[in-house]
């Protein structure tokens, strides 16, 4: 992408009807770090997150707490969501509520003109229904139940019996958009993204569409239905329609126009919504489709999906408080495929933490430092003519640049992470083999002394810049020992490989570890 160009990126919104696990903190910090890249490589870049309020489970969730749905989100978002944001160091543009009137409204003139140009109509439907999905389920979704529901039909994601539902709706016609669909996916091969989630969009529509019923007439805790107001919006249609009233649809114009078309990143098990019904509903309404929509896999403990109803979700907080956010995003972002399930454990967490985030990282930082102040009183050496290990280093430090880059615009931020750790690994290689102590104790060897710990405080300059989006915190520290003149958020990510930024006579200032070490219990 050229520099300056838009860059529009999503979480899902979340649904609040309890508080968040390590599995919504995995998108969103993915999703930050995606936008943070973009954001300090000049691009016009927009982050937005938020939470879905309405539908029935919040209706029942609320009365199970003897409060309103209004009470019962307001309180959930402000005592776990909001601080979820500053917990795991997330800098969102925005957050949208779905009972916020700027969304209300647009959804509104949204649904309004989808009808008016034909798309909608008044229908009749019996299907079974999980609350939990807030979703009519298709039989692929269908499974017999076991233990107390041995017998009975459950949600194959939820593990929960279905209720069968007879209501009259107002139905989209969602099965007229097959075609255009499989035509936009064979245009733009990469608009699901990873191939896997491609091949399942597609053999899923192959199959032929069913209209979608997008009002509810049983319940009223939603958005009412413009032109009949006993009618509520289907909760999923009102939720995908965030992504463009965030942004001014029905509301403001000119910033809708800058910002949408979007990326949309989300799990596994909501990529239908997000790229079959979001699409179809765009193309009735005449607006441009996403840019694409990428689906990560899930996070798994113990063998199981992440999940609130079968007690294998895990706070992020309770990891935060022992790694610190910028461990917690490291891990999360490098030990897991992006777009695979990745399985999640405490141990391997603490070893990676002390291997590649303490030993690694964190002490090449330290000694490079600790070099500068003892060989040269904190300033940063001139150096001296390169040799050919010095000069690998910036060979090194440009390629892995490039091809982070590279790997960020697949949205595949495990990859980057692996192109950038080269450089770590590398220099803590390189002081290894030039053994600065000993060049140290020979006044003949002083400039390669130079030379040496300038190669090393450069590298360090780059790693700061280049692992700003994935490890905020611990790289503007670093930043601030390197004494380097502007603020790192400043510095342009697609030019951190190139050589010579730090200039000599720099004062650097001590560093206290950034990655103590965690004695295990």
């Amino acid at each position: 992408m050229t520099s300056g160009g838009s860059f529009y990126i999503t979480t899902p919104i979340y649904y609040p009807s309890d508080v968040p696990h390590i599995g919504h903190g995995y998108t969103t910090v993915a999703v930050d770090t995606l936008a943070r890249w973009h954001r300090q490589s000049g691009d016009d870049t927009w982050m937005l997150t938020g939470t879905d309020e309405h539908g029935q489970k919040m209706m029942r969730a609320a009365a199970a707490n003897g409060v309103s749905p209004q009470e019962w989100v307001d309180k959930l978002v402000s005592e776990e969501w909001f601080p979820l944001l500053d917990t795991l160091g997330v800098a969102n543009d925005d957050f949208i509520r779905t009972t916020q009137e700027r969304h209300e409204e647009s959804v509104k003139a949204f649904i309004q003109a989808i009808y008016d140009r034909g798309y909608i109509y008044a229908g009749e439907y019996e299907a079974l229904y999980c609350v939990g999905c807030e979703e009519f389920k298709p039989e692929s979704d269908i499974v017999m139940g076991t233990g107390a529901f041995e017998g009975l039909k459950v949600c194959a994601i939820h593990s929960k019996p279905l209720e069968l539902l007879h209501e009259k709706n107002y139905f989209f016609k969602l099965s007229e958009f097959g075609d255009r669909l499989l035509e936009l996916y064979r245009e733009q091969p990469d608009f699901v993204q990873p191939e896997s989630a491609r091949n399942e969009v597609v053999a899923f529509v192959q199959q032929g569409l069913n209209d979608l019923s997008i009002s509810r007439s049983a319940f009223d805790w939603g958005i009412p239905v413009p032109w009949d107001e006993s009618h509520v919006i289907y909760v999923w249609v009102d939720a995908l329609l965030n992504y463009a009233t965030a942004i001014g649809y029905g509301s403001d114009d000119a910033n809708f126009q800058r910002r949408w078309p979007g990326y949309h990143v989300v799990g596994k098990d909501i990529l239908r919504f997000h790229a079959v019904i979001w699409p179809a509903m765009l193309m009735a309404a005449g607006l441009e489709v996403p840019k694409g929509v990428f689906a990560h896999g899930w996070l798994l403990v113990g063998g199981e999906k992440m999940s609130k109803s079968k007690a294998t979700g895990i706070a992020p907080k309770t990891l935060v408080d022992t790694f610190g956010s910028d461990a917690y995003r490291f891990y999360f972002l490098s030990a897991i495929a992006f777009g695979q399930d990745g399985s999640f454990s405490w141990e391997d967490m603490l070893a990676r933490y002390h291997a590649e985030l303490a030993n690694g990282f964190g002490n090449l930082a330290s000694r490079s430092i600790a070099m500068t102040a003892k060989y040269f009183g904190g300033s940063v050496p001139e150096p001296g003519e390169y040799t050919d290990a010095d000069l690998a280093i910036q060979a090194l430090v440009a390629e892995a640049t490039t091809n982070a880059d590279a790997a960020i615009e697949r949205f595949r931020i495990d990859q980057a992470i692996s192109e950038i750790w080269r450089i770590v690994d590398a220099l803590n290689g390189y002081i290894t083999e030039q053994e600065p102590w000993v060049l140290a104790k020979d006044d003949a060897q002083r400039e390669r002394l130079q030379t040496v710990i300038y190669t090393c405080l450069e590298g360090l300059r780059a790693l700061a810049v280049l692992l700003s989006p994935v490890m905020p915190d611990s790289t503007a520290t670093l930043w601030d020992a390197l004494g380097i003149d502007g603020a790192l958020a400043e510095q342009n990510l697609r030019e951190a490989g190139t050589w010579g930024i730090l200039a000599p006579g720099t004062a650097t200032t001590k560093l206290a570890p950034l990655f103590p070490r965690i004695e295990e219990e």
